[in-house]
């Protein structure tokens, strides 16, 4: 090989060669000659004028033709030097432009220069240039930068433009190349010779890939872990000092210092001026350049980088066959190994394996869809599956793509269990369960007195995750849980594998840190890469079906990543591993809660209180029955949620003479509202339908009763009673008494926005719950029945009235159908109270009904008063606005139903009360 320096630029194509046409210098102006006619016409003229009139004056005329000529020549100049300023300018401004072209067309050459010819800064910034087949790169080498010959030509211009001519024919700061010959030799001090010899050993590394290059005799550790070190190639390199013993090698690169001797070999030679400067001589040239130097901590990781990539290489080629997973002979391993190892696929010419438990205790597995993440979960789990019983392991596999990657995993005796987003409450329950497996395992642990679980006989739990960024999106009160997990899981025997597109804004640090053992399919962005495997691998990876199952590894005590094709599972190899033997595993979590569940299954609560359901504690692996011993309790849901039913479970556990129902008969609520009486001690009293019941009791009443029921919530531990209430919506007085409550039952509920309304955590809303399915707090649970029936018992009612003995005032606006003819019918005489005048008593056992409206009666305030303080007054109940008004009494009276015969009777000295008329109740109304 000969040495020399390399034109720049062979190609001119590349850049724009077209020549840059300078202006041309203007002419030299001549010089103005005299006007000699011009001159002679004054002169000759003058001495015309003197002949014809003799006057001497007329010779005055002559001096013209003088000035004449001296004023023609003296313009004449000046106007030359205003022609040649302007040509000057135009110059000036040409020249200008063509420099800033040159500039420009300098740029775009020294762009291509180094692209064409990288040093190892270049190689870096532009990695994919690393070992690609360019024209005489291999041949080739950068000693530095500096200045070049240029493609740039400049053409016309006079003396004026000889600089930028001169400044266009090079280019500065564009890489110096030379031919490699058989040696270049660098002299200088040691430690910056040294730094610019392994610059060049590495641009020489990043220009041939393994292969075509071998480095023989790498003296430092930085050359042996390049990946051409000692490795058969056609062209061998091999670096050293002046002075020793070089080995036999097509190229040497020697460092040397000022004086010693240089072996022949090397045709270029670098003489170090400084730091950065050197002088460089190659077949007979001289140039100055700024050479590139690396340090030893910089070759390090420059050189791992290069193992990295030479390493994905191995496996990967466009015709590669798929692995099948039984071609790696996956064997049944001892039943208590120290770890989990198993192979999942090549790494060039050997089977990659992979540990959970020496490489983890958890793993990152990421990619993009269509990567091939379902299939290297799937294979690494039938390997386990395959290699291990399991009592060693098992596997709880949560898949939240909305797929069906996992369930052919299902029928493997080693899984507890397939969870999908399919079912979000089934799927929330079992990984909530993870916290209770969590501390069965130090139970475990505790109980035996170790601290580790390969001193105990339980079987690891591998819990892998499929598309995590869905689950955490779904359930984010669950990564914490996760966190927990695998802060922890290494003494439990508890592994994560967590499966997502991208692990930056996915999986927290805390959660990263615990998760040594990386694998990651393609993935689209650099950094997304170096997040997981520590190098751009992962995005170098090549797309569609040719990267697909392509995976870069990379454990906790690798030094850098391996390149992976991972092996294909197919229906056998699932088939193999589930008859391979072994017992199915201890399922970690409780089979959901049940439709319905019959009181009498739940045993006897006990200590005074009252079972209200089976609950459920998935954190805990725990069902048992919810014992209500609180002195309140709210149930809230919506139409056929259950609350009535929840109330009459609680009723059957109460005995009869210790109920007080308060139910949706408005009129037997006010009976025990309106009282002004607390109940008895030991009485539970149970209202249905607060807020429906608020609405059917108006005004006054229905506050004055919402105060007596907040009075008996208050006092419920003074006064040694319970108060169980049920409502659809807490609006009104249920809203205003909620908070009042000790405990809350939330039942199913038309809409999420319902849920939280009633108190609900909006996490925990389910749409379709079966009635009787509710929440305690965070706590999930299944309202029992019973067939006892203890239900309101039915109201006594109204007593049934109809006129006595004496005179009646009857107030009323519209009497009831009939009843004023029944009473005649009888023998009763009605009367208006206009025509009623002043009523004497009737004979004896005589009856007198006098009727009118509150109005006309107003009218009338001496007979009013007369039947008010001597004889009943009867008021309708749909003139109720007018009562006080007309008894004069102040008190509520007792709530009565418009419209139905109810009605008022007031007597001096007596207790107003509520009656139906019987006429009414004849005609169709009730009690």
């Amino acid at each position: 090989m000969s040495s020399g320096f390399v034109p720049a630029l062979t190609d001119r194509s590349a850049v724009d060669s077209a020549p840059l046409v300078l202006a041309a210098p203007p002419p030299t102006p001549p010089r103005p000659g005299i006007p000699w006619l011009a001159s002679s016409v004054p002169i000759v003229g003058a001495l015309g004028f003197w002949a014809i009139t003799g006057s001497v004056f007329a010779l005055w005329f002559a001096l013209l033709g003088p000035l004449i000529a001296v004023a023609a020549v003296l313009d004449g100049a000046r106007t030359a030097r205003r022609v040649g300023r302007t040509a000057e300018e135009e110059a000036a401004v040409v020249r200008a432009r063509i420099g800033v072209e040159v500039d420009e067309r300098h740029a775009g050459e020294r762009i291509v220069l180094r692209a064409k010819h990288p040093d190892v800064a270049g190689y870096l910034e532009h990695p994919e240039q690393t070992w690609r087949a360019v024209p005489d790169r291999a041949t080739t080498i950068v000693i530095g930068s500096g200045d070049v010959p240029s493609a740039v030509r400049i053409t016309g211009g006079g003396d004026d433009d000889a600089g930028l001519t001169r400044r266009a024919q090079t280019v500065a700061r564009a890489p110096v190349v030379s031919r490699v010959g058989t040696g270049i030799a660098v002299v200088g001090p040691r430690l910056v010779a040294d730094a610019v010899i392994r610059a060049l050993v590495l641009q020489v590394a990043h220009a041939r890939p393994p292969g075509s290059l071998a480095v023989v005799e790498p003296s430092e550790s930085w050359m042996r872990a390049l990946p051409h070190a000692e490795t058969p190639a056609p062209v061998a390199l091999t670096v050293g000092r002046a002075g020793e013993a070089l080995a036999e090698a097509d190229l040497v690169l020697v460092s040397a210092r000022p004086g010693e001797a240089l072996p022949p070999r090397c045709e270029t030679v670098v003489f170090l001026v400084d730091a950065a400067e050197a002088r460089v001589e190659s077949g007979g040239e001289t140039r100055r350049v700024t050479v590139e130097a690396v340090s030893v901590q910089q070759s390090e990781i420059i050189a791992a980088a290069l193992a990295s990539r030479a390493a994905s290489l191995d496996a990967d080629g466009p015709d590669a066959p798929a692995v099948a997973l039984a071609s790696l002979a996956v064997v049944r391993r001892g039943d208590r190994p120290d770890g989990l190892p198993v192979p999942i696929g090549i790494a060039g010419a050997r089977r990659a394996e992979v540990d959970i438990v020496g490489d983890g205790p958890h793993a990152i597995v990421t990619g993009m869809t269509g990567s091939g993440k379902s299939e290297l979960l799937v294979t690494w789990i039938t390997a386990l599956c395959t290699a291990y019983a399991p009592s060693v392991v098992s596997f709880l596999l949560v898949d939240f793509k909305g797929g069906t990657a996992f369930d052919a995993l299902a029928r493997l005796p080693h899984v507890t269990g397939v969870i999908t987003d399919l079912d979000a409450a089934v799927a929330r329950r079992a990984i909530q369960s993870l916290r209770a497996e969590l501390r069965h395992r130090e139970a475990e642990l505790a109980r035996a007195g170790v601290r580790d679980i390969s001193e105990v006989d339980l079987p690891r739990l591998v819990v892998v995750i499929d598309e995590f960024a869905a689950l955490r999106e779904s359930h984010p009160e669950l990564e914490a849980l996760f966190t927990d997990l695998a802060a922890r899981g290494r003494a439990l025997g508890m592994h994560l594998v967590i499966g997502t597109q991208r692990a930056p804004g996915v999986l927290r640090e805390n959660l990263l840190a615990n998760c040594p053992l990386r694998l990651s399919l393609r993935v689209s962005d650099a950094h997304d890469s170096r997040a997981v495997v520590g190098s751009d691998d992962a995005a170098l990876l090549p797309g569609g079906a040719r990267g697909r199952g392509m995976a870069v590894v990379r454990r906790a005590g690798d030094a850098r990543a391996e390149r992976v094709r991972i092996a294909v599972t197919d229906p056998t190899d699932i088939a193999s591993a589930a008859g391979a033997g072994g017992d199915a595993t201890r399922r970690p979590w409780l089979p959901a809660l049940p439709s319905s569940i019959p009181l009498d299954r739940l045993g006897p609560p006990g200590d005074g209180a009252v079972i209200l359901g089976l609950v459920d504690e998935p954190d805990r692996q725990r069902q048992g029955p919810l014992a209500i011993a609180d002195r309140s309790l709210l149930i809230v849901g919506g139409a056929h949620s259950g609350k009535s039913t929840a109330l009459r479970t609680l009723a059957a556990q109460v005995p009869e003479s210790s109920r007080l129902w308060v139910g949706p008969d408005a009129e037997a609520a006010w009976d025990t509202l309106g009282a002004g009486v607390p109940p008895p001690p030991g009485t539970t009293v149970f209202v249905d339908d607060l807020d429906a019941l608020a609405g059917r009791l108006p005004g006054e009443y229905g506050r004055v009763a919402a105060e007596e029921l907040e009075r008996w919530i208050r006092g419920a531990g003074d006064l040694r009673i319970r108060v169980f209430v049920a409502a659809q919506r807490l609006t009104g007085a249920a809203g205003r008494l909620a908070d009042l409550f000790s405990r809350r039952l939330v039942l199913g509920t038309p809409s999420r926005s319902e849920h939280v309304a009633a108190g609900g955590d909006g996490a925990d809303y389910l749409p379709d719950r079966p009635p009787g399915r509710g929440w305690v707090g965070r706590r999930q649970v299944q309202v029992a029945t019973t067939d006892a029936d203890a239900g309101p018992a039915g109201h006594a009612g109204s007593p049934a009235w109809e006129p006595g003995p004496g005179v009646t005032g009857y107030v009323v606006r519209r009497p009831p159908a009939g009843v004023l003819e029944r009473w005649e019918r009888t023998g009763v005489r009605v009367r208006d109270v206009d025509g009623a005048g002043d009523v004497a008593a009737p004979e004896p056992g005589g009856r007198v009904v006098v009727v009118g409206d509150p109005e006309v009666w107003l009218g009338h305030p001496r007979l009013l008063a007369g039947i008010r303080n001597a004889h009943a007054l009867v008021l309708d109940a749909a003139c109720a606005a007018d009562v006080r008004l007309l008894t004069g009494d102040r008190d509520l009276p007792p709530f009565a139903v418009p419209g139905r015969g109810r009605a008022w009777e007031y007597r001096a000295g007596c207790r107003v009360r509520r009656v139906v008329l019987a006429g009414a109740l004849e005609d169709g109304g009730d009690a």
